[in-house]
C-alpha cells in the first residue's frame, strides 16, 4: 500500500469560498478514480503546521495506482483550476506502508 500525503499553504486573501471548493473537489475525486483507496481532507487546526492550512491523505494500492492518480484527467484539472491558482507552497511525500505478516 502507499500513502500519499500533501500539505498546502494558501495565499493569504484565499476567499473562505475558493477553500470549500477546492475540498469538494479534492473529494470528489475519489469517486471518480477508481485507483483511490481512501481519501480525506480537510483544514489544520493544530498550532504546528508551520503555514501549512490544508492537508490530503491518499491510499493507493501500489506506485502504478498512484501514478495513475496523478495522471489522471479529474485530478489534474483540481490541480490546474482549484490548487495552483491559490497556492503558495505545497509538501507532498509517499511512502509504502509495510504489509503485515
Amino acid at each position: 500500500m502507499i500513502e500519499h500525503i500533501v500539505l498546502f499553504q494558501f495565499q493569504p486573501d484565499t476567499s473562505p469560498e475558493a477553500l470549500s471548493a477546492l475540498l469538494t473537489g479534492l473529494r470528489a475525486l475519489k469517486g471518480k478514480i477508481p485507483q483511490i483507496l481512501a481519501l480525506s481532507c480537510g483544514e489544520n487546526f493544530c498550532d504546528r503546521a508551520q503555514g501549512f492550512t490544508h492537508g490530503l491523505v491518499a491510499r493507493f494500492q501500489d506506485t502504478s495506482s498512484l501514478k495513475a492518480y496523478q495522471d489522471h484527467p479529474a485530478h489534474q484539472e483540481v490541480v490546474q483550476n482549484l490548487i495552483k491558482p491559490i497556492a503558495v507552497n505545497i509538501l507532498a511525500m509517499d511512502y509504502e506502508i509495510p504489509e503485515e505478516g
